[in-house]
C-alpha cells in the first residue's frame, strides 16, 4: 500500500502553527495548555475530600469558557533504567550486593512481561476565539502592503494571546485552590504532546482541540 502523500495527512490536523507556546488553529482559534500535578484523592479525609471536592466544583462555576480535561496514559519504558543497573552491577563491593542486584533486575524485568506499568499526565487545554469586529476589520483592509498586513497580524497575534493567558491564569489559579498546580507549556513541550497525540498508539487519550 503506498505511503499517503503529507499534505493529504495534514489536512487533518487542525493546527496551522505554535508560536510562544501558543497552538493557533486553521479556524482562527487558539489554544493553551497546562500541565497539571496529581492528588492522591483516596488517601485524603474525608474532610479534606469534601474541600477539593466543594473547591473543584466552586473552580468550575467560575469558568465562562471551555476546557478540555485531558489524562495522558502512556507504558512506562524501563528498559533504560536496568541498563543503567546493570552497569552499575560490577561496581558494587560484595558478592552479596552484587547478587541482590542481579535479583531486584530480574525481578524488575519479570513484572514489566507481566503487567503493563503506566505513567499517566494531567493535561488541561484552555480555549480562546479571537472575536473580528466590524471596526477592526475595515481599519485592517483599508492598511496596503505586506509589512502592514504584517504589523496587524503580529499586534493582533499579541492581543489575543493576551486574553488567552488571562484564561491561563484563572485556570490556574482556581486549579491551585484545590491543591493542584498547573504550568503552562511551552513551544517545544506543545509540540511534542501534539506529536504524540496525532500518533495513534502512542497515547490512550489523545488530546482534542475541536472543543
Amino acid at each position: 500500500m503506498a505511503a499517503q502523500p503529507a499534505g493529504a495527512t495534514q489536512q487533518f490536523v487542525p493546527v496551522k502553527e505554535i508560536r510562544n507556546g501558543t497552538i493557533i488553529l486553521k479556524d482562527g482559534g487558539y489554544r493553551g495548555v497546562l500541565i497539571c500535578s496529581s492528588i492522591n484523592f483516596g488517601l485524603k479525609s474525608a474532610d479534606e475530600q469534601h474541600a477539593i471536592t466543594l473547591g473543584f466544583q466552586n473552580f468550575l462555576n467560575t469558568l465562562d469558557f471551555s476546557i478540555q480535561i485531558v489524562v495522558n496514559s502512556r507504558r512506562m519504558d524501563l528498559r533504560p533504567y536496568l541498563a543503567l543497573l546493570e552497569e552499575k552491577a560490577p561496581e558494587q563491593k560484595t558478592e552479596l550486593m552484587r547478587i541482590q542486584l542481579h535479583e531486584y533486575i530480574e525481578f524488575v524485568r519479570s513484572f514489566t512481561d507481566q503487567a503493563n506499568i503506566m505513567t499517566k499526565s494531567f493535561y488541561v487545554v484552555v480555549s480562546y476565539t479571537p472575536r473580528i469586529t466590524a471596526a477592526s476589520a475595515v481599519g485592517f483592509f483599508k492598511r496596503s502592503g505586506t509589512a502592514a498586513k504584517s504589523a496587524a497580524s503580529q499586534t493582533s497575534f499579541e492581543e489575543d494571546r493576551a486574553q488567552l493567558e488571562q484564561r491561563l491564569s484563572l485556570v490556574a489559579g482556581g486549579l491551585a485552590s484545590t491543591g493542584v498546580r498547573a504550568v503552562p507549556l511551552g513551544t517545544e513541550e506543545v509540540i511534542e504532546l501534539l506529536y504524540r497525540s496525532f500518533n495513534p498508539g502512542e497515547l490512550e487519550n489523545p488530546i482534542r482541540l475541536d472543543n
